[in-house]
């Protein structure tokens, strides 16, 4: 699967963000960063797996680095601020693509902005904070791959919920499942309907 950065570019300005929520129904408004580099098999996103924290729901998880938008800030500024406190990561470094369709959590009252961004040039040097256990760049194509798709048995909350998920070859990672599943796909979506 081969993308160019104008590819992608124009990708995300053909669809806008949805979903599009009342205040009444969101009680937290997050933000995440896709980020995309070049690498060694081509396209890769970049994974960070959330550091294990007894009342954190996300405990554990594979995710995009962001989080919880602060009082008063754009979620793009949230997306960036988080990247840079959890993986040591200046977005500002990089380019920025557009915006992924806007998703909302179907366990909690969450929504989630997602904003890309393409890191060139030399390796990037990521520094971890406490909320982040460890960082993971996945091939485009490993994540297409249906071999790897499943119907993953998952914790949550303390209890327990089938759901579509990938699995990794991140060597101990958990499956990849929930909002970021859901962004992953919104993303191959996009490119295999439009190319």
């Amino acid at each position: 699967m081969t993308f160019s950065i104008d590819d992608i570019t124009n990708l995300l300005a053909r669809h806008q963000p949805v979903e599009q929520l009342s205040g009444d129904d969101v009680k937290t408004r997050a933000a995440v960063a896709m980020i995309l580099r070049q690498g060694q098999r081509g396209l890769e996103l970049l994974f960070i797996q959330r550091s294990m924290f007894e009342n954190d729901p996300w405990s554990g998880n594979v995710a995009f680095p962001g989080g919880k938008a602060q009082q008063g800030e754009e979620p793009r500024q949230a997306a960036e601020r988080e990247t840079a406190e959890e993986i040591g990561l200046d977005l500002n470094s990089g380019l920025y693509l557009g915006q992924m369709p806007i998703v909302r959590g179907s366990l909690l009252p969450v929504q989630v902005s997602c904003f890309v961004y393409w890191m060139n040039g030399s390796p990037v040097e990521l520094v971890l904070n406490g909320e982040v256990h460890d960082t993971y760049w996945a091939g485009l194509d490993e994540l297409d791959n249906r071999e790897r798709h499943l119907i993953a048995s998952v914790r949550f909350r303390g209890e327990e919920f089938e759901v579509p998920a990938i699995r990794l070859s991140w060597p101990g990672s958990p499956v990849l499942w929930g909002l970021t599943y859901r962004l992953v796909m919104h993303f191959l979506e996009i490119y295999r309907h439009e190319s």
